[in-house]
């Protein structure tokens, strides 16, 4: 199939890239031409695992380009999946959404072509973006005479760092569209995915237990909220994590047990249930604050995804708490913060916890250290102001240090060999922001081990 996408951000270039690998003709767009060419020397512009194999991979059946012109006419599906983020009300800002949907008006000829909102959008925005493309179409002067289009849903369920298999090998395909023909060609379109007939990757096999992919055909409101109500309940279970291990630690608990021991009743299940300093990126704070908002256009409190934001909130400032409770004074400590980017395997630092942590030091006076293996490019550019504190090596980071909090459970800090470092400190002070790392070593090597919650 002959397939658009609009925008080349993590959702775009994933489904983008995936599509062509399966054998799909696909034509991506974006208005950064310097991304644009960056895309086409097969080079990636985040950092996501997999990435450029899978661009070379590809390659055939890919194509990137600035120009609207060039990719929409002769399309069986567009996807639109430009950047949807929180206006000051907590409502998403589509402003990109509708400029993309008024672009694409302008180019459609094809007899029919299925407009996919791929972005993270409000439950209605499907209707509205469907208004926009016929109010754009009908003014058009070069109208052509047999062309049809409608609007369907497709969430997406990526983790960063695990983009490329979510999308390959995902639990499940949500389309939602009130136009059953749009329905027929999205699921032709995944039908490789669904029946699981593809040959995989060479970097990334087939998990030996991947079985056909449950199809969710829905109507476009139903798709839309399944997006957020998914996101949401994932939050809450980090965050009821949290709230435990905050009890936990006031009765001398193991938090990581009580997850574990919960964790393992297959009704509950044990992912996302880690406790540490809280979920950060671009998903869970926007998509609970336009639920937030959704339910208020509608007379409705959400009391319980409130208090999820509440609680991850709160985590970070316990973070920077348990320091001063451990070092007294904070004002003129040097303390390293080991991750910045707010998950592993990625270089995203959309809302991530070290960058509250670290200013709120700041503000209370101490000298901090900064170090992330794949995120300090990304940083220099997004956070100017913060870009003084970064280290180059992990040795200046801990270099007569006052604390050192482990932020981001980055493989390559799990694998340090934490004996060397502990000496280079003024105070071994350990705060294990992620309750990754094993409290009994780390106090057998002479540090001053500290949890979150604990």
């Amino acid at each position: 199939m002959k397939v658009c996408v609009i925008g080349t951000g993590y959702v775009g270039l994933t489904t983008g890239v995936s599509l062509a690998f399966l054998g799909h003709e696909v034509t991506c767009v974006d208005l950064d031409q310097a991304k644009v060419d960056m895309l086409r020397g097969g080079k990636c512009p985040i950092y996501e695992p997999g990435m450029e194999d899978l661009l070379a991979e590809a390659a055939q059946n890919l194509t990137f380009t600035t120009s609207y012109a060039e990719a929409v006419p002769g399309a069986d599906v567009v996807f639109v999946a430009v950047q949807t983020p929180s206006a000051e009300d907590g409502s998403p800002d589509l402003r990109y959404l509708r400029r993309a949907a008024e672009s694409v008006a302008q180019s459609l000829n094809h007899d029919f072509t299925v407009v996919v909102n791929k972005s993270t959008v409000p439950i209605g925005s499907g209707n509205w973006v469907d208004a926009i493309l016929r109010d754009s179409f009908v003014q058009r002067e070069d109208r052509p005479e047999g062309v049809e289009f409608a609007v369907a849903s497709n969430p997406e369920f990526l983790r960063e760092g695990n983009a490329i298999a979510d999308t390959l090998y995902p639990d499940r395909i949500v389309i939602g569209s009130d136009n059953p023909r749009s329905l027929e060609v999205l699921n032709r379109l995944y039908r490789p995915i669904i029946n699981q007939t593809f040959t995989p990757p060479s970097f990334l096999p087939r998990p030996e237990d991947a079985n056909a992919v449950p199809l969710v055909s829905t109507d476009l409101a139903s798709a839309e909220l399944i997006k957020y109500a998914a996101n949401a309940f994932l939050a809450l279970k980090i965050s009821y994590a949290n709230e435990i291990g905050q009890l936990a630690a006031k009765v001398g608990a193991d938090i990581t047990e009580v997850a574990r021991g919960m964790g393992l009743d297959q009704r509950i299940g044990s992912r996302f249930l880690q406790p540490g300093v809280g979920w950060g990126g671009s998903c869970f704070g926007k998509d609970t604050k336009a639920l937030i908002a959704t339910a208020s256009e509608y007379n409705l409190d959400m009391p319980i995804v409130k208090a999820a934001r509440e609680v991850n909130s709160r985590q970070r400032a316990i973070a920077v708490e348990r320091l001063q409770d451990e070092l007294r004074i904070l004002k003129g400590r040097k303390i390293g913060l080991l991750g910045l980017a707010f998950k592993p395997n990625t270089d995203d630092l959309r809302d991530a916890p070290a960058l509250d942590i670290a200013n709120s030091l700041i503000a209370r006076g101490a000298r901090v250290k900064l170090h992330d293996p794949v995120a300090t490019g990304r940083f220099r550019i997004e956070q100017p102001e913060l870009a003084a504190y970064l280290s180059e090596t992990i040795d200046d980071v801990f270099a007569d240090c006052d604390a050192v909090v482990l932020v981001t459970e980055w493989a390559q800090y799990l694998e340090l060999d934490w004996s060397k470092f502990v000496g280079l400190m003024r105070t071994p002070i350990l705060l294990d922001g992620r309750h990754v790392l094993d409290a009994d070593r780390m106090r057998r090597l002479g540090y001053r081990y500290v949890a979150v919650s604990g």
